[in-house]
């Protein structure tokens, strides 16, 4: 079974930078592939970054190419979403998700389990 936690959201000014984080409590976590989604206010959940299940691969959403860097520790159980160069259109709660397979990585319905969220807020 899967659980995914997240954490690292808060408030930060533009420019600055945050590091999420989201753990699996289970013991499966090396055999799913992970995405970073998230869902601003008024607007549907947007696919972020994903990351292949020993980190070989990595894509992104073309708004956070070059800002944000997705990465994972499978020894930690842990995935990580780097986010630099922030803005105040980044403002969202952001989530974490896993699923079983590569295709299809950019479409929150095609994973299967997700976290709670972490909210993120970029000032002007």
């Amino acid at each position: 079974q899967v659980q995914l936690v997240e954490s690292g959201g808060g408030l930060v000014q533009a420019g600055g930078s945050l590091r999420l984080s989201c753990s699996d409590s289970g013991r499966t976590f090396s055999s799913y592939v992970m995405g970073w989604f998230r869902r601003a206010p008024g607007k549907e959940r947007e696919f972020v970054a994903a990351i292949t299940w020993s980190g070989s691969s990595t894509y992104y959403a073309d708004s956070v190419k070059g800002r944000f860097t997705i990465s994972r520790d499978n020894a930690k159980n842990t995935v990580y979403l780097q986010m630099n160069s922030l803005k105040p259109e980044d403002t969202a709660v952001y989530y974490c998700a896993a699923k079983n397979q590569w295709p299809g990585i950019d479409y929150f319905r095609e994973y299967n389990y997700w976290g709670q969220g972490t909210q993120v807020t970029v000032s002007s």
